[in-house]
């Protein structure tokens, strides 16, 4: 390890505790999507005491930090998310929601605090030379956060040459960090599937149009578009997760109502699941003589990571904990992260950090999950090791 990042781990190791507190107390009071107003205060007056120039207020509760240094050019930003999920928490900690209904699920308490951490390394003894951009982002899980910022001027009022974000992997042994070069995380795109048809008694199938009929084989039918229509290649996903139909086992109903999530890996697959999709549910429902309405609704794009900057997001990794805890190129991953958005205005690299594999492992998005508070010290070295190396002094 080169010395520089001995250097960071080490002071980052031993202001951990600091910020494990913080991030427990973030996990004690989540905040649903476009509602991190107690988060977002907390870090922008931690990162106003620090020294920070502060925005509050962007994409409704994200906070923007910016740190000049020097008489350097160069403009990085560094992204972290904030907001929780409507799950109720079951792990026992102490330090467990005390919110009915809303826990940090995701990790997104680690990865505040991950940054809030580098943040005040970076401001009380950053060696840098040029314009430090923290983002700390409302709203990643489904609600588009980075877009809301984006189009409220996020990238004109603080311009990035590079843009990078970091996530806990469950799983993955933990400390360990994980690259991939391109397409790192699928698309993601939702369709609600309305059958209209005529109702009546069970008894009488003839006298009504069943929208249940057509639905089954429209369930069937879709699956035809991955197997046959994409390339076996490239990734491709359709999932029903839902059909409403009904409430009796003698009457037919009016209406049955499918609820599908599309996934893609490529921008030309994700169009495809897109035409075929439609294409084929408008002839299905004529086959059965049902009217079909289909709301499609564009959600996150393909996160791609640049080479340029991904190579040096692995170079950072590996100056930091070693070849041997860094995947080169990683797997890519059929979940989706709206930090995609801010991938296609500016360049940079989404990574992953495990946050612990074995006995006790358990997946983000699960009553049982927390994130590994090992990792804060890791997550925060990382962050200024890269900003360091990224603004080095001309």
């Amino acid at each position: 390890m080169p010395r520089t990042a001995e250097r960071h781990l080490r002071q980052m190791q031993a202001q951990a505790d600091d910020f494990i507190a913080i991030r427990h107390r973030i996990h004690q009071y989540p905040e649903l999507a476009y509602e991190e107003y107690q988060t977002s205060e907390l870090v922008a007056e931690y990162l106003q005491t620090w020294g920070y120039r502060v925005e509050r207020g962007l994409g409704v509760t994200g906070v923007v930090a910016q740190l000049r240094r020097g008489s350097g050019g160069k403009r990085l930003g560094l992204r972290a998310d904030m907001d929780a999920l409507p799950i109720t928490e079951a792990t026992g900690l102490p330090y467990a929601s005390r919110r009915d209904g809303v826990m940090h699920a995701c990790g997104h308490d680690g990865h505040t605090a991950m940054l809030l951490a580098a943040a005040r390394h970076l401001a009380h003894h950053g060696e840098f030379s040029g314009t430090l951009n923290l983002i700390f982002q409302p709203a990643e899980e489904g609600g588009g956060g980075a877009r809301r910022m984006m189009e409220e001027g996020l990238f004109d009022r603080f311009p990035c040459d590079a843009v990078f974000a970091m996530h806990n992997g469950p799983g993955v042994p933990q400390g360990r960090l994980v690259f991939r070069e391109g397409a790192m995380m699928a698309s993601s795109d939702y369709a609600t599937i309305t059958l209209h048809g005529v109702g009546g008694h069970g008894a009488e199938p003839h006298l009504t149009v069943d929208p249940i009929v057509a639905a089954s084989s429209i369930v069937m039918a879709l699956q035809t578009i991955v197997s046959r229509n994409a390339n076996p290649m490239e990734m491709a996903l359709i999932t029903v997760g839902a059909i409403h139909a009904g409430h009796a086992n003698n009457v037919i109903p009016q209406t049955a109502v499918l609820e599908l999530t599309i996934r893609a890996l490529t921008r030309e697959t994700r169009e495809l699941l897109e035409r075929r999709l439609k294409a084929l549910v408008a002839a299905q429902a004529e086959s059965y003589g049902v009217r079909a309405e289909i709301d499609f609704r564009r959600g996150y794009p393909v996160l791609v990571n640049t080479a340029a900057e991904t190579e040096f997001a692995r170079e950072v990794g590996i100056g930091l904990v070693g070849a041997e805890q860094v995947v080169r190129q990683g797997p890519a991953i059929s979940a989706s992260e709206d930090f995609a958005f801010m991938l296609e205005k500016v360049p940079g690299c989404y990574l992953i950090i495990g946050n612990g594999d074995g006995a006790g492992s358990c997946a983000v998005h699960n009553p049982g999950y927390d994130f590994n508070d090992r990792n804060i010290a890791i997550g925060s070295a990382y962050w200024v090791h890269l900003a360091e190396r990224f603004l080095a002094a001309p």
